[in-house]
């Protein structure tokens, strides 16, 4: 097997840092996020930080309007916030205790890890229902994306604790890299509270948000298979072989999705500058995915890592599939949860990308179980013939 080129270790080194730095910083204004609401003049480190990168009147007009439906479920949230820090915190400790192979260390982290998950995410459901779509930060679409995020975190984390307890530890480091994606989704909106209004003068917090949730889902699930492709140093996989999508198929994926996109596109352009804003935010990253993925499997393929060119494929038809899946939602969201076309679009193309992400980690996990399940029914049939045609005895 080939070492990585050093060029590729330090950007390794490099990623794992700055997730690392994110996260840790990230922690405390997690805690504190919502002692304001629960105690006036309480500190809340996120506030003081990005009232000074933008404006104190920036934020003051954002939180003002979330006093109510934090209010009706300030317990919860509370929880929810102090957990989630506590998971930045968690999150890299396990990524690290993996990489050292500090196999007890990791074991009892995980327990942690999964339980802080599951009473972290009951807080957030019990805000969730509680609170009126419209009544959500920036809108019905946002409260869509959240209530997606919480099911994906949550069966991400559970589908990854099947996978440990089944000895399948690739399948279950794909699933928790997966769950904590989408748990990094609360940084990195953040972190866009801050940059986009440099780039976006003008906006409020709430337009930023509406700007965010376009791509954080893609994103967050594109890092996830990244960091799953660079710590999977195999090249072939037990009884898998061949494709699950031949060319025909990607060839289908490719011609649908092209469709409902350039339908996404033509809806969005006609909306104005702020339809133009939004089809920009999504299309820039699902670009950049786009590209990435198809370069790396056709480079797997031409060096003969048959495992890593399945890989990339499922997750690139996938992402193929994903602006049919968007266009199908908004059309549903539209017709039977009572939201404007405009809102119910939004909503379908934010979940797009992760949900489809989540589907194509389903289906690598059932290529990995479906070889596995091959390699034992080859072993009991030849077992078999052994049986019945045993070889002689020099």
């Amino acid at each position: 097997m080939n070492r990585p080129s050093p060029r590729r270790v330090v950007w390794r080194r490099v990623a794992t840092i700055a997730v690392v730095v994110v996260c840790v910083g990230y922690a405390p204004i997690a805690m504190t996020e919502l002692w304001p609401y629960a105690h006036r003049g309480a500190p809340a480190f996120g506030e003081w930080i990005l009232g000074r990168a933008v404006s104190p009147r920036y934020v003051a007009d954002a939180l003002a309007t979330r006093v109510g439906p934090y209010g009706r479920s300030l317990a919860a949230m509370i929880v929810h916030s102090v957990l989630g820090g506590a998971l930045m915190l968690l999150g890299p400790l396990q990524l690290l205790s993996a990489v050292r192979r500090r196999i007890r260390l990791h074991r009892a982290l995980g327990r942690v890890f999964a339980v802080t998950v599951y009473v972290s995410m009951a807080g957030a459901a019990i805000y969730l229902v509680r609170t009126a779509p419209g009544d959500a930060f920036s809108g019905a679409a946002f409260w869509i994306v959240l209530a997606t995020i919480l099911v994906g975190t949550v069966l991400s984390v559970t589908y990854g604790i099947f996978a440990a307890v089944g000895r399948l530890p690739d399948l279950h480091q794909r699933w928790m890299l997966l769950c904590y994606g989408f748990l990094m989704t609360a940084p990195l909106l953040r972190l866009e509270w801050g940059a986009l209004p440099l780039i976006l003068p003008g906006l409020s917090m709430e337009d930023i948000n509406r700007v965010a949730i376009m791509h954080l889902g893609s994103v967050v699930a594109f890092g996830a298979l990244v960091a799953s492709r660079a710590m999977d140093k195999r090249v072939s996989v037990s009884g898998v072989s061949g494709t699950w999508v031949p060319m025909p198929v990607l060839a289908v994926a490719h011609l649908v999705g092209a469709v409902a996109l350039v339908w996404i596109g033509k809806s969005y352009l006609g909306w104005g500058a702020g339809g133009r804003r939004l089809l920009l935010a999504y299309l820039i990253p699902y670009v950049l995915a786009y590209a990435v993925m198809l370069v790396r499997q056709r480079r797997a393929g031409r060096e003969g890592r048959s495992w890593a060119r399945e890989e990339w494929r499922l997750h690139l038809a996938a992402l193929c599939l994903a602006p049919v899946l968007s266009a199908g939602a908004g059309l549903l969201f539209e017709r039977y949860a009572g939201l404007d076309r405009h809102t119910a679009l939004t909503a379908g193309v934010t979940i797009g990308c992760g949900v489809l992400a989540f589907a194509a980690t389903t289906v690598v996990s059932l290529r990995v179980l479906h070889g596995r399940e091959r390699v034992k029914r080859e072993g009991l049939a030849a077992a078999r013939r052994v049986r019945r045609d045993p070889s002689p005895v020099a």
